[in-house]
């Protein structure tokens, strides 16, 4: 299933996209007329926290099959047209994002890769597809783009251990970490430089694991204005997904709806001779197989 959130006729809700139709189920009025007993989650991170009591999945697979043999389908979808994406899940904790977990991007902007590098986007970072991400040109001429797989958690726990860390996952989703490459060098930490208004798009979906039964054998492409910059694969990673989740849990509790970046291949702007840099009305697009393309504009 491709899960998504959004904004409809001035009013939020979130639901799941329709098999071969540019559309979603409304799951909020899915499940207000359709729900198995009290089963009725108000948001996406709602129905994960619920999923480890309930299935939500199979809720969400029972009441939409409802709705379609009810013969007024139609009156429970809204089509993507009409629809403002907003982030998949907002969590409620900071972003986790790992850095210089690709060799290749490491050396491009020489940093050392014998350290853990592990730092947070805040969630007010959070932004959907096709929104357009302010410029930023009143504290930085350095805004650059990281496309990067995603992985959202979907049950509680701590030190986690690495044969157990898939269990955690729920799905996968595509983020665009936009860093202040400015600010990123002059500070000691990452989180200002990562945290800009918009600097976290993510989406437009999180994939179910069972659709991305391979999440380490994936191309992520990245395009400036139509020209690639970024073309790798998450088979690059230095640390894999369980390596990833284990060495998070030794220190923080993961929860339904937290979200871990794990981090970029090359091809930033800041790796190219000279550096190219994000400018106003640029188009970004980062696409992972099976999960889509995540497009954002810079503000003009």
């Amino acid at each position: 299933m491709k899960f998504l959130s959004f904004r409809h006729n001035e009013q939020t809700s979130y639901g799941v996209k329709v098999k071969r139709e540019e559309a979603a189920w409304d799951l909020k009025k899915v499940f207000a007329d359709f729900a198995e007993g009290e089963f009725h989650p108000k948001t996406l991170l709602n129905g994960l926290q619920q999923n480890q009591v309930v299935d939500f999945q199979e809720q969400v697979r029972k009441a939409v099959v409802a709705a379609e043999d009810s013969g007024n389908g139609d009156a429970y979808k809204v089509k993507f047209s009409d629809i403002e994406f907003l982030p998949p899940v907002t969590p409620t904790n900071n972003v986790i994002a790992f850095g210089r977990n690709y060799q290749a991007h490491a050396n491009e902007l020489n940093h050392e890769v014998q350290r853990l590098y592990v730092f947070t986007k805040a969630a007010s970072s959070l932004t959907g597809d096709n929104s357009t991400i302010p410029n930023h040109q009143d504290i930085t001429d350095q805004l650059d783009y990281e496309g990067e797989l995603g992985i959202v958690i979907g049950k509680s726990g701590e030190k986690i251990p690495k044969g157990l860390a898939l269990d955690y996952v729920y799905g996968y989703t595509i983020i665009n970490d936009i860093t202040d490459r400015k600010a990123q060098n002059a500070q000691d930490q990452a989180f200002l430089s990562k945290s800009l208004t918009g600097g976290c798009p993510i989406g437009p979906y999180i994939v179910t694991k069972d659709e991305l039964p391979t999440p380490e054998d994936v191309n992520i492409v990245t395009k400036v204005n139509n020209e690639i910059r970024q073309d790798g694969n998450t088979g690059q990673m230095i640390l894999k997904i369980d390596e990833l989740i284990e060495e998070i849990s030794k220190y923080v509790a993961l929860h339904p709806g937290d979200i871990i970046a794990t981090g970029t291949p090359a091809g930033v702007g800041a790796g190219m001779n000279p550096p190219q840099f994000l400018q106003p009305g640029d188009e970004v697009k980062v696409t992972i197989d099976n999960i889509g393309t995540l497009t954002n504009f810079i503000a003009k």
